[in-house]
């Protein structure tokens, strides 16, 4: 991807957003659909923020003729032709990201990636505000994880030992105020982790998170710290895929017609639609197990009217 052109000094009136900015610059390579996105957002906040004064107006119009550029250069990409694909690409991500940093805070790995995972998973969640607003499971994941990095940095910074596990949030404990203390420390440069701190999606728990009700299907289907080390310059042996144990499918659902008495509701039509953008997502992945799963729910509720 062609290099992007630098964006002026941030005015003091964006500082809101200067980790969305980050975020985007750190997925250029990495992810350009995120890159992209992350731009959106702060391109929307500052526009609402200040867009009158000659230092926002001038910074606004730089970010904008970098999305321009992104878009051009994306043009082809479904996730930035469609909404749909594009805000399905975007929880997955987010999801990921939160998933590898709460199996590392529950196994007790308290490290720099784990605390980026987490707040770059709430920045992420801050994204999809673009797309509409957020469903409840998405506000209660960025209001834990925002909270679970501050908690982990401070309790590090102070030479405490943090709770691993979920914690009962206090609500007298501002997390916005607390946001820059979530990123403080964390690194502007990609850190080794450590062997102990590789993610295993089979060992991500099952259940809720305090109250954080997983959404269907949008498991982690892959090893994704928050930052990817630099190559150590040592060849690696090639990675083969894992087989995938595939779900035991309904057989019911190889001859289901619709029935004719059945009504959706719009209800009904939005909660299919989410399961079949589930799946495409799933499959960016090559989760096959996660896809079908999501398919016959869709599949089921469209020919019987019921989860």
């Amino acid at each position: 991807m062609a290099a992007l052109a630098p964006l002026p000094p941030l005015p003091t009136q964006f500082k809101s957003i200067q980790h969305h900015l980050r975020t985007a610059q750190e997925h250029d390579k990495r992810d350009p659909v995120v890159a992209y996105y992350c731009r959106l957002y702060a391109m929307q906040t500052g526009m609402k923020i200040d867009s009158k004064t000659p230092e926002c107006r001038k910074f606004l119009s730089k970010l904008m003729d970098q999305l321009e550029a992104l878009k051009k250069q994306l043009g082809d990409n479904e996730a930035i032709t469609q909404e749909i694909v594009g805000c399905a690409h975007l929880e997955n991500y987010a999801l990921k990201m939160f998933l590898y940093a709460d199996n590392e805070d529950r196994a007790g790995r308290f490290h720099k990636n784990m605390i980026k995972s987490f707040y770059t998973a709430s920045l992420l969640i801050d994204v999809i505000t673009v797309f509409g607003e957020l469903t409840d499971e998405n506000v209660k994941h960025r209001k834990y994880a925002r909270w679970k990095a501050t908690y982990i940095h401070n309790c590090l910074k102070n030479g405490e030992t943090p709770q691993a596990g979920p914690v009962g949030i206090e609500e007298d404990n501002d997390v916005e105020e607390n946001e820059d203390a979530g990123a403080a420390s964390l690194p502007t440069q990609p850190t080794q982790p450590s062997s102990s701190s590789t993610y295993d999606p089979s060992n991500v728990p099952s259940g809720n998170y305090t109250g954080i009700q997983i959404p269907p299907g949008a498991h982690a289907p892959a090893n994704t710290p928050a930052e990817v080390p630099h190559s150590t310059g040592v060849a690696s042996n090639t990675i083969q895929p894992t087989p995938q144990t595939l779900p035991a499918i309904d057989p019911a659902l190889f001859n289901t017609i619709s029935q004719g008495d059945i009504r959706l509701t719009p209800e009904d039509f939005a909660r299919a639609q989410k399961y079949c953008k589930y799946a495409g997502s799933a499959l960016q992945y090559e989760d096959v197990s996660t896809a079908v799963q999501n398919l016959q729910k869709a599949l089921k509720l469209l020919t019987t009217g019921r989860e």
